[in-house]
């Protein structure tokens, strides 16, 4: 049953993907890691994040923001190793990492959802990017840092490239194609400390029509919805998830 319910959650959690691009891993991992464990959920989360990057990627590609694309890559993936080495000091204490991923989703939905009632997001998307700064660079450490360690580091990289990219389309085909490479290190790294097996990759195997299934509807939805309705969806569902993370 916990499967099952595993399953369910990846479906859920990739039409909000397919919507904004960004959420179907932070929002699938707190319900994930209760289900199954850290082990099955960071490793197959992160093959599925690659996936939808790659389908974003096959639809949108042509409106990748190339320039950006490589500022982001080379600056998280010094976050990335940064976090792996920090996940890799928890090795048996894998409650502390979930205490602290709740208290990053707590903290990340109440001021996400607060800049969206304040009408914050939509300003910041209309600035016109100046490049990386100390601010930016931080900003982009600090979601590789949390993907690394959670494969959720698209919050904090959403901070970054709202103010950079205007386009809507642009910006989810850029942050899809950041994924590719990012969750493709990190597919590397677990091959390396021995998370995959056949039951891992049977796992594995088994979820992808869910995923392909939430990204489908998902890709609809964003054509024909308001995607502020379920950003604000999408922040209310963190703060369950964080505070689930919390009482577990």
């Amino acid at each position: 049953m916990n499967y099952i319910a595993f399953y369910m959650v990846i479906l859920l959690s990739n039409i909000i993907q397919g919507i904004t691009g960004f959420a179907g891993t932070i929002l699938a991992m707190p319900p994930s890691l209760m289900l199954v464990g850290y082990d099955v959920a960071k490793p197959v989360l992160n093959v599925l994040g690659l996936f939808a990057g790659v389908y974003v990627l096959m639809i949108h590609g042509k409106h990748v923001s190339w320039k950006e694309f490589r500022k982001i890559v080379a600056v998280m993936t010094v976050g990335i190793i940064a976090g792996i080495f920090l996940k890799s000091l928890f090795a048996g204490k894998e409650i502390i990492l979930y205490k602290l991923l709740g208290i990053f989703v707590i903290w990340l939905s109440i001021k996400g959802y607060y800049r969206l009632v304040k009408q914050e997001a939509k300003e910041a998307v209309q600035r016109s990017g100046t490049g990386l700064n100390v601010k930016s660079v931080l900003l982009l450490v600090g979601s590789g840092i949390v993907h690394g360690m959670f494969v959720s580091g698209g919050p904090l990289l959403i901070g970054y490239l709202s103010g950079v990219i205007k386009e809507k389309t642009s910006f989810r085909a850029t942050i899809s194609t950041v994924w590719i490479v990012l969750n493709t290190i990190i597919m590397i790294d677990d091959i390396r400390n021995g998370l995959w097996n056949p039951q891992l990759i049977k796992v594995q195997i088994i979820s992808i029509p869910f995923l392909i299934g939430g990204m489908v509807i998902g890709t609809k939805l964003y054509k024909t919805m308001s995607q502020q309705v379920f950003m604000k969806l999408t922040y209310i569902l963190l703060f369950i998830s964080g505070i689930s993370l919390l009482i577990k």
